[in-house]
């Protein structure tokens, strides 16, 4: 276990290293000059070449590139250059609990949701019950979430003014403001991603219900409820933690849309913010973070596999 530990952490490094050194080329490739974007086109060329020289964007790119590096591998992601150049690393401090605050109650919305629901479907195959989930699942799934979060705005904020439409208050600023203002988004982006894991349990149930020794625990008597929860749901979860572990790293990508619609200042806001901008650090510095998250939800989905199933065993 802990070779294989040690072999995908170092593997996940190389992963995020790529996709950083990705990023810094493309930003640089694409058309668009940051300094045009800080002086609005305004600037003459003696007051353009000054910043573009204090900023060091007029040394070659391999250059840019070994300085960059060296810098992230202290933990030092730079400045943004867009504004009163505060430390990306303080920026991204301030926006990812909001995104993660919203990523993970919309998780722990679909799974609450998506559990019962699968579970249901897959024990009442072809019942009202199990077409029900099934129409919802493909309902879900067919809504963007920007149109779902406009929608739960004009019905719950603006006619009922039951929950606050924008804005995020933090937990330290108590319970009830921090998860209020968090409802309608993560309903919004939990929407879909409770829709897939409803499809994927009931899926992965009836492949289980059909096996020999479910047969077998049938024939000797067991209850319904032992036969569903001791011994199918464990052994179908396998399949549906992995796409779980996917979904929740692109609930962060789904939150980047959702927290424009609700004006919340996360890393999806500041990541669009930076793209407009042409900040470079600051879209190198947040898609780093994301690409963090991504690789590594899928090594805790690798973990949890032992968990689930005792028999598996990384020893190489």
């Amino acid at each position: 276990m802990t070779r294989y530990m040690i072999r995908r952490t170092l593997g996940a490094l190389v992963v995020m290293w790529a996709v950083a050194t990705l990023v810094f080329f493309m930003l640089r490739i694409v058309p668009g000059d940051p300094i045009a974007a800080m002086l609005f086109d305004a600037g003459d060329a003696g007051a353009v070449e000054a910043l573009r020289h204090k900023l060091g964007l007029d040394q070659p790119i391999y250059v840019q590139y070994v300085k960059w590096f060296w810098n992230m591998a202290q933990g030092d992601l730079g400045a943004s250059i867009y504004g009163s150049r505060v430390p990306v690393t303080q920026l991204i401090a301030e926006a990812l609990p909001r995104t993660l605050s919203l990523a993970g109650l919309a998780f722990v919305l679909a799974v609450v949701i998506a559990v019962p629901a699968g579970l249901i479907a897959a024990t009442k195959r072809n019942t009202v019950a199990d077409h029900a989930v099934t129409f919802g699942a493909f309902l879900g799934l067919s809504m963007p979430d920007f149109w779902v979060g406009i929608l739960l705005i004009i019905v719950f904020a603006a006619n009922l003014q039951w929950l606050p439409a924008i804005g995020y208050v933090p937990l330290k600023e108590g319970f009830w403001p921090w998860l209020s203002h968090l409802i309608l988004p993560s309903i919004a982006v939990g929407t879909a991603f409770s829709a897939i894991i409803a499809r994927m349990i009931r899926s992965s149930m009836l492949e289980v219900l059909k096996t020999d020794y479910m047969r077998v625990a049938r024939a000797k008597g067991l209850t319904r409820a032992m036969l569903i929860l001791r011994h199918a749901f464990p052994n179908a979860l396998i399949p549906v933690v992995t796409v779980m572990g996917i979904a929740f790293a692109l609930l962060m990508a789904g939150a980047v849309v959702v927290e424009n619609v609700f004006a919340i200042k996360g890393l999806g806001r500041l990541l669009i913010q930076g793209i407009l901008n042409r900040d470079y650090p600051v879209v190198q510095g947040a898609i780093l973070v994301v690409s963090a998250i991504f690789v590594f939800s899928n090594l805790l989905v690798d973990l949890l596999y032992t968990v689930i199933d005792p028999r598996i065993r990384y020893d190489t």
